[in-house]
Protein backbone atom coordinates (compact mmCIF):
# COMPACT_ATOMS: atom_id res chain seq x y z
CA UNK A 1 0.00 0.00 0.00
CA UNK A 2 1.18 3.37 -0.96
CA UNK A 3 2.13 5.70 1.95
CA UNK A 4 2.73 9.84 1.73
CA UNK A 5 6.09 10.69 1.97
CA UNK A 6 5.49 14.39 0.69
CA UNK A 7 3.25 16.83 0.16
CA UNK A 8 3.16 20.47 -1.46
CA UNK A 9 2.11 23.39 0.13
CA UNK A 10 2.90 26.57 -2.16
CA UNK A 11 4.07 29.51 -0.96
CA UNK A 12 5.38 32.85 -2.18
CA UNK A 13 8.54 32.77 -0.64
CA UNK A 14 9.89 29.90 0.48
CA UNK A 15 12.40 31.05 3.44
CA UNK A 16 9.37 33.27 4.90
CA UNK A 17 7.16 29.67 4.64
CA UNK A 18 10.35 27.93 5.83
CA UNK A 19 10.49 30.63 9.13
CA UNK A 20 6.69 30.28 9.69
CA UNK A 21 6.28 26.44 9.48
CA UNK A 22 9.40 25.90 11.58
CA UNK A 23 9.67 29.16 13.66
CA UNK A 24 5.75 29.71 14.38
CA UNK A 25 4.06 26.13 13.55
CA UNK A 26 7.36 23.68 15.24
CA UNK A 27 8.21 21.82 12.02
CA UNK A 28 11.77 20.72 11.33
CA UNK A 29 13.74 21.75 7.80
CA UNK A 30 14.13 18.01 6.35
CA UNK A 31 16.10 18.91 3.04
CA UNK A 32 17.20 22.21 0.80
CA UNK A 33 18.53 21.29 -2.28
CA UNK A 34 19.16 24.43 -4.69
CA UNK A 35 17.52 24.23 -7.82
CA UNK A 36 18.42 27.47 -8.75
CA UNK A 37 16.23 30.53 -8.35
CA UNK A 38 14.32 28.12 -5.62
CA UNK A 39 15.25 24.96 -3.81
CA UNK A 40 13.72 21.60 -3.00
CA UNK A 41 12.76 22.67 0.84
CA UNK A 42 10.88 20.68 2.92
CA UNK A 43 9.62 20.34 6.42
CA UNK A 44 8.74 17.61 8.72
CA UNK A 45 7.13 17.20 12.44
CA UNK A 46 10.18 16.50 14.90
CA UNK A 47 8.06 13.66 16.13
CA UNK A 48 8.22 11.85 13.51
CA UNK A 49 11.32 11.05 11.70
CA UNK A 50 10.25 9.16 9.16
CA UNK A 51 7.13 10.55 8.67
CA UNK A 52 5.96 12.73 5.37
CA UNK A 53 7.36 15.97 4.62
CA UNK A 54 6.17 18.78 3.17
CA UNK A 55 7.34 20.51 0.07
CA UNK A 56 7.18 23.98 0.27
CA UNK A 57 6.67 24.97 -3.32
CA UNK A 58 7.19 28.27 -5.48
CA UNK A 59 3.79 29.55 -5.99
CA UNK A 60 4.65 30.63 -9.50
CA UNK A 61 2.61 28.43 -11.63
CA UNK A 62 -0.12 30.17 -13.46
CA UNK A 63 -2.94 27.73 -12.07
CA UNK A 64 -1.69 28.21 -8.42
CA UNK A 65 -3.30 31.89 -7.91
CA UNK A 66 -6.73 30.89 -8.70
CA UNK A 67 -7.04 27.85 -6.83
CA UNK A 68 -5.80 28.93 -3.90
CA UNK A 69 -7.76 32.60 -4.22
CA UNK A 70 -10.71 30.46 -4.47
CA UNK A 71 -10.03 28.10 -1.97
CA UNK A 72 -8.85 31.11 0.34
CA UNK A 73 -12.47 33.04 -0.45
CA UNK A 74 -14.64 30.03 0.42
CA UNK A 75 -12.48 29.22 3.53
CA UNK A 76 -11.54 25.78 2.66
CA UNK A 77 -8.15 24.82 4.11
CA UNK A 78 -5.15 23.46 1.26
CA UNK A 79 -4.22 20.93 3.65
CA UNK A 80 -4.80 19.63 7.63
CA UNK A 81 -2.01 18.42 10.38
CA UNK A 82 -3.36 17.23 13.03
CA UNK A 83 -2.04 17.98 16.71
CA UNK A 84 -2.58 16.86 19.98
CA UNK A 85 -5.23 19.00 21.48
CA UNK A 86 -6.18 22.06 18.69
CA UNK A 87 -7.33 24.09 21.69
CA UNK A 88 -4.05 24.29 23.30
CA UNK A 89 -2.36 24.68 20.19
CA UNK A 90 -5.12 27.24 18.82
CA UNK A 91 -3.78 29.52 22.40
CA UNK A 92 -0.20 28.92 21.72
CA UNK A 93 -0.78 30.11 18.04
CA UNK A 94 -2.62 33.08 18.87
CA UNK A 95 0.00 33.92 21.45
CA UNK A 96 2.57 33.78 18.38
CA UNK A 97 0.09 36.47 16.32
CA UNK A 98 -0.72 34.13 13.97
CA UNK A 99 -4.45 34.65 12.28
CA UNK A 100 -6.98 32.66 12.37
CA UNK A 101 -10.15 32.42 10.18
CA UNK A 102 -11.80 29.81 12.14
CA UNK A 103 -11.54 29.42 15.85
CA UNK A 104 -11.82 25.52 17.51
CA UNK A 105 -14.94 24.10 16.77
CA UNK A 106 -16.02 20.36 17.49
CA UNK A 107 -17.90 18.67 15.31
CA UNK A 108 -18.43 15.22 16.49
CA UNK A 109 -15.61 13.17 17.43
CA UNK A 110 -13.53 16.22 15.98
CA UNK A 111 -12.34 19.69 16.96
CA UNK A 112 -10.38 21.90 14.16
CA UNK A 113 -9.47 25.04 13.75
CA UNK A 114 -8.41 26.87 10.36
CA UNK A 115 -5.27 29.40 10.41
CA UNK A 116 -3.33 31.52 7.76
CA UNK A 117 -0.16 30.48 7.38
CA UNK A 118 0.89 33.94 5.67
CA UNK A 119 2.15 32.47 3.21
CA UNK A 120 -0.92 32.33 0.73
CA UNK A 121 -2.83 29.54 2.19
CA UNK A 122 -5.16 28.27 4.85
CA UNK A 123 -4.25 25.75 7.03
CA UNK A 124 -6.51 23.26 9.33
CA UNK A 125 -5.52 21.56 12.78
CA UNK A 126 -7.43 18.98 13.85
CA UNK A 127 -7.61 16.57 16.81
CA UNK A 128 -10.20 14.07 18.17
CA UNK A 129 -12.55 15.81 20.42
Amino acid sequence: MPRITVMSVFVDDQQEALRFYTDVLGFEKRTEVPLGEHSWLTVGSPDQADGPEILLEPSEHPAVAPFRDALVADGIPFASFGVPDVRAEYERLVGLGVRFTQEPLTMGPVTTAVLDDTCGNLIQLASQA
